[in-house]
């Protein structure tokens, strides 16, 4: 007894609904831990050991699904840096936002800083 494919029900994932409620607490801790202090340590040292509520504040944005996601590209390496936006899908192309950075560390804490006003 074969049944038809477009007939079979939606597996729907009964999980997700807590993983939503558990996101959106930790998304308003994370939005707490954001002070005009915390934003330039990040802009200051972008990359290497940092206090705990920029760790924690830049382990909440990594975790971010891909699709959408914000990243450095060297357009012209150790020379020219801009912002792209990941497709989320293999062989896509990344498109790129307005914007030269000098530096890749510009260019990272000018991630960050999209990604706070994303948030």
């Amino acid at each position: 007894m074969a049944t038809d494919p477009q007939e079979a029900p939606v597996v729907q994932d009964r999980s997700l609904p807590a993983w939503e409620s558990i996101d959106t607490k930790i998304r308003a801790h994370v939005k707490s831990l954001i002070t005009d202090d915390l934003i330039e340590e990040h802009k200051s040292r972008p990359l290497g050991q940092h206090s705990d509520a920029l760790e924690r504040v830049l382990n909440y944005f990594r975790r971010a699904p891909l699709a959408g996601k914000y990243l450095v590209v060297a357009t012209k390496p150790f020379e020219e840096y801009r912002i792209g936006v990941h497709p989320g899908v293999r062989g896509r192309p990344i498109r790129l936002l307005d914007g030269v950075y000098a530096s890749e560390q510009d260019a990272l804490h000018a991630v960050f800083v999209k990604r706070i006003d994303d948030l």
